[in-house]
């Protein structure tokens, strides 16, 4: 097996969507959306990493900042 990593750069917006979209699949029945047990894991490291690099979770303001993170990438297409 590979010792090899693997990084993956986000903005600070797309990181702050991807984790709140990451919080809700977690809080579902992740059988259900996710069919191959073996891919839960990387699910919850990256959820973890981003929950670690984010201080935006933890802002009294926290829903303001993630909607207009939405906006600014709806608005990048």
């Amino acid at each position: 097996m590979s010792d090899s990593q693997v990084t993956i750069k986000l903005t600070s917006d797309e990181a702050l969507v991807l984790s709140h979209w990451l919080e809700k699949l977690q809080m579902t029945d992740l059988s259900r959306v996710v069919d191959d047990q073996a891919v839960w894991a990387p699910i919850h490291r990256i959820a973890g990493a981003l929950d670690k690099a984010l201080p935006e979770l933890f802002a009294s303001d926290y829903h303001q900042q993630l909607e207009a993170a939405r906006q600014r990438l709806r608005s990048e297409d």
